[in-house]
């Protein structure tokens, strides 16, 4: 008598722990939903995402994939072409600082010099009290008050290594 033989047993690849809390997975959830019958769905709901928590998380990409239809190299090749998205928690209070060429003729790179300095912290980084991210960018439209900075959405112009050091003292006290 000859018995078959046996079957190779292949496994099945477990799906990725999430880190998401339950609250951030529905906000998550409700932006894809949300945003995804529109054409070209997939940067409204990173803008959405990054809105709702303050960065895109990397555990939201198996999910905005899923919602789209698209694999999660071309999820996360958008979050990580794009420098505005943040895979990170960002701090309490998020400071840009000018990079443009109009704020560097009126001295914000001896300001990026200071508020790293300050800071402690290079770009993108984050204060070790979690209270402030710093971030360049490369336009803030206020090209005549410059060197200009923005932090948690005001427009703060003509700053000076001392008015940063107030705006640093104002965002630590508000934290």
């Amino acid at each position: 008598m000859s018995f078959p033989a046996p079957r190779r047993v292949i496994p099945i690849k477990p799906e990725p722990v999430s880190r998401l809390s339950a609250s951030e997975h529905d906000r998550i959830e409700t932006v894809c939903t949300a945003f995804a019958s529109l054409p070209g769905a997939l940067l409204p709901i990173l803008h959405g995402i990054q809105d709702a928590l303050g960065f895109v998380s990397p555990d939201a990409v198996p999910m905005i994939a899923k919602h789209l239809n698209l694999s999660l190299a071309e999820v996360h090749g958008v979050v990580s072409f794009y420098h505005y998205f943040r895979t990170l928690q960002p701090g309490r209070h998020v400071l840009h600082v000018c990079r443009a060429e109009a704020c560097q003729a009126r001295g914000s790179s001896a300001l990026e010099t200071h508020a790293q300095a300050s800071l402690g912290i290079g770009w993108h980084g984050t204060t070790a009290d979690g209270a402030i991210t710093l971030e360049p960018v490369y336009c803030l439209g206020n090209c005549a008050l410059g060197p200009s900075v923005m932090f948690d959405q005001r427009l703060v112009g003509r700053v000076t290594p001392e008015r940063l050091d107030a705006l640093i003292a104002r965002l630590r006290t508000e934290s």
